[in-house]
C-alpha cells in the first residue's frame, strides 16, 4: 500500500515519506529493525539508490514519515509526495490489515483536516493483490507487459461521486499524471534523456494506458471533507530497534 498526494500549492515538486524499514541482509523478507541508510538499497525505499536522484542533488528530498505531519500543518506540503508504509502498517503478511487502515486513515485525514483539501487529489494503491491468481490475462503492451490487478483510489473534492474507472491503468498513469500536469505533457524518453536507461517503451505514452482526469470533475462544487473515526493518533517515526 502506497499513497500519492497532489497538491498545487507548494514550489517544492517533490518529497517521498518514507518510515523506517529493514535494511535485510540477503533480500530477507523481514529482519530487525534499524535505521534507513541512504547507502543501502531497500525494496520499499529505492530512491536512495537511484543514480539519478544523487546526481540531481535530491536525497534530501527523502524524508521520513514525521515529516509529512509537520508539513501538513505548516502547509509546506510539496505538489507531490509519495508515503510509503513500513512493514508493520503495510497490509503485508503478516503485519494486520486493521493496523494498515488506521494508518493511511490518518495520513488522509490529516489532509482533509487541513487547508489543503481543497487543492489536493489523493491516489491510494496498493502493490499486491490479496490472492494467487487473476482470471484476466494481463495487456501486453511491451517486452514487460503489466502484471495483475491491483486496487486503487482517488480521494480528493473534485473526484467524480461513486465513479468506477474501468480505464487499462498502471503506477505509470500516476507519473503520466504529474507529466501532463507539471511538464506540459513531455514524457522522460530513455532514447534522448541523456542517461542509461533501460526502459523498452516510455510507459507514460503507450497507448492502451489510460489518463487519470477522467476520474475528476473540475466543475463539479468541491466535496467536503469525509474524516474517518479510527485514524492513527499518531504518525510519528518509529525508534530504531523499537516495536
Amino acid at each position: 500500500m502506497g499513497l500519492y498526494f497532489h497538491n498545487k500549492t507548494n514550489a517544492t515538486l517533490w518529497v517521498v515519506y518514507a518510515d523506517y524499514e529493514p535494511d535485510c541482509e540477503d533480500d530477507d523478507m523481514t529482519c530487525t529493525i534499524k535505521p534507513q541508510s541512504v547507502g543501502v538499497p531497500e525494496i520499499w525505499n529505492p530512491l536512495p539508490f537511484f543514480t539519478t536522484v544523487h546526481q540531481d542533488n535530491e536525497v534530501g528530498n527523502i524524508q521520513t514519515l514525521d515529516h509529512f505531519p509537520t508539513d501538513v500543518q505548516a502547509g509546506t506540503l510539496p505538489a507531490v509526495s509519495w508515503v510509503a508504509p513500513n512493514g508493520d502498517v503495510s497490509e503485508h503478511p503478516p503485519a494486520l490489515v486493521s493496523t494498515g487502515q488506521a494508518y493511511v486513515t490518518g495520513l488522509i485525514n490529516a489532509i482533509m483536516q487541513s487547508p489543503l483539501w481543497n487543492s489536493t487529489a489523493i491516489f491510494l494503491a496498493w502493490d499486491d493483490w490479496g490472492g494467487f491468481y487473476d482470471h484476466l490475462t494481463p495487456p501486453a503492451v511491451d517486452e514487460n507487459g503489466y502484471g495483475l490487478r491491483v486496487p486503487g483510489l482517488v480521494i480528493s473534492p473534485y473526484a467524480k461521486r461513486g465513479f468506477i474507472d474501468h480505464q487499462t491503468l498502471s503506477f505509470d498513469a500516476y507519473v503520466k499524471f504529474i507529466e501532463d500536469d507539471f511538464l506540459g505533457s513531455q514524457r522522460i524518453d530513455p532514447h534522448s534523456d541523456g542517461r542509461p536507461d533501460i526502459r523498452p517503451t516510455v510507459r507514460e505514452a503507450v497507448p492502451l494506458l489510460g489518463d487519470l482526469t477522467q476520474d475528476f470533475d473540475f466543475n463539479q462544487a468541491p466535496q467536503p471533507p469525509l474524516v474517518l473515526a479510527g485514524g492513527a493518533t499518531s504518525l510519528a517515526r518509529r525508534p530504531a530497534g523499537g516495536p
